[in-house]
């Protein structure tokens, strides 16, 4: 499960979709906008995506953690559109026989995703704003 959605974020599709009979772990990862980045207030955050390659992304990240850990299944969901406080931005889960792949893999997935997906966020603060995007 590979996808970019404009609706509400929730583990339990991913966690359905990922375990198999021999997974002995599931890790997740939510990311959750947060009041505050860099000393500033946040008022609400904005997400945009380009889904042609965005999939792809995922897809190569999913075919890189396959050749580092041994795990089962991996699925990550990014929110586009505007998003307020507390609302996810992004749900990762992976499945693996042990909990050490499954959390390194799971931590390596979002690190990933930050640096090579194109999905850029604009920060809308109390006194300003500004976009920000992959470092590819």
């Amino acid at each position: 499960m590979f996808e970019i959605t404009d609706q509400a974020l929730s583990l339990e599709p991913l966690i359905s979709v990922v375990k198999r009979s021999s997974s002995g772990a599931v890790a997740t990862f939510l990311g959750v906008v947060r009041e505050q980045t860099r000393g500033r207030r946040v008022r609400y955050l904005e997400y945009e995506a380009y889904r042609e390659m965005a999939i792809p992304k995922m897809r190569e990240i999913a075919d890189e953690i396959h050749r580092k850990w041994e795990v089962d299944q991996i699925a990550m969901v990014h929110r586009v559109g505007r998003l307020e406080i507390g609302e996810a931005s992004v749900a990762i889960a992976v499945s693996a026989p042990h909990r050490h792949a499954a959390l390194a893999a799971c931590g390596y997935a979002i690190n990933r995703l930050k640096e090579i997906v194109p999905i850029w966020k604009k920060e809308v603060w109390t006194d300003g704003e500004e976009w920000v995007g992959p470092r590819m």
